[in-house]
């Protein structure tokens, strides 16, 4: 917690603070006026958040396995919902992602509770959108708060991500937009993210979550930065914006959101 709070004065201290001053690329000016700092609301945001306000109420528990240690334990969805799911910001941010890039092939790694999925796929109902859930239980429940919103342009895949990625991208033959929310440990992230390089085209956006959570997903950063098919980034400090647009020069940003 020390460490995370050191990291975020040192990013307050060192990021561009509103509308996009001193970024000197058009497209990414533009990005930072009408996607980042973006303050309007579109209608389905209060829908989506109704059912968040159901799941931080909900006295369901359910058995949630963490695949990384192979243990099953029971949880509140409550719980889940408080600590798990993108507060509604974030979550909106990714929607004006979507809209902007105007993507129609989305996958998203991490589902949760499907709140995050209604976001990404609520932009166009003619989108496809594939997200991955490692647990069976939420990903159920994700699955019925998406079939309430009339979501059918969804297609939820249970099951240990690391060993499903490689078929889920084998059904694309791009990916306009990538959210990797999954196992935050240097090793998964760094898989996901060579992996989904098969899969991008010239306009696809990647926004990886949770960039300074620890010194291992920092390291990741670093890395998805400075490779060769990456050419701009956007550092939120709670997550990062990928762009491997060639006519983009190479640089990165760090923004106050």
């Amino acid at each position: 917690m020390f460490k995370t709070a050191t990291r975020y004065i040192k990013h307050l201290l060192t990021a561009r603070h509103t509308w996009g001053f001193g970024i000197h690329s058009p497209y990414m000016y533009k990005f930072a006026q009408y996607v980042v700092y973006e303050k309007n609301s579109y209608y389905i945001f209060e829908r989506i958040e109704h059912f968040r306000k159901l799941l931080v109420h909900s006295d369901k528990k359910i058995a949630v396995t963490d695949f990384g240690t192979g243990v099953s334990s029971a949880r509140n969805v409550s719980d889940i919902a408080i600590r798990a799911i993108k507060p509604a910001r974030y979550a909106q941010l990714l929607y004006r992602i979507v809209n902007y890039a105007k993507a129609t092939t989305i996958l998203e790694l991490g589902t949760s509770l499907g709140i995050t999925t209604a976001y990404l796929a609520s932009v166009a109902r003619q989108s496809r959108c594939v997200t991955m859930e490692g647990c069976p239980e939420i990903a159920n429940i994700a699955g019925e708060n998406l079939r309430q919103l009339g979501l059918d342009n969804v297609t939820i895949v249970k099951g240990n991500i690391d060993e499903n990625l490689h078929a889920v991208l084998e059904t694309f033959e791009s990916i306009d937009f990538i959210f990797i929310d999954a196992n935050h440990r240097y090793d998964a992230v760094m898989n996901y993210f060579n992996q989904c390089l098969n899969k991008i085209n010239a306009n696809t956006i990647m926004v990886v979550d949770d960039i300074h959570w620890s010194d291992g997903m920092q390291q990741a950063w670093k890395e998805i930065q400075q490779h060769a098919a990456v050419t701009s980034t956007m550092d939120l400090f709670h997550s990062g914006i990928v762009f491997f647009n060639p006519d983009l020069n190479l640089k990165h940003y760090k923004l106050i959101f």
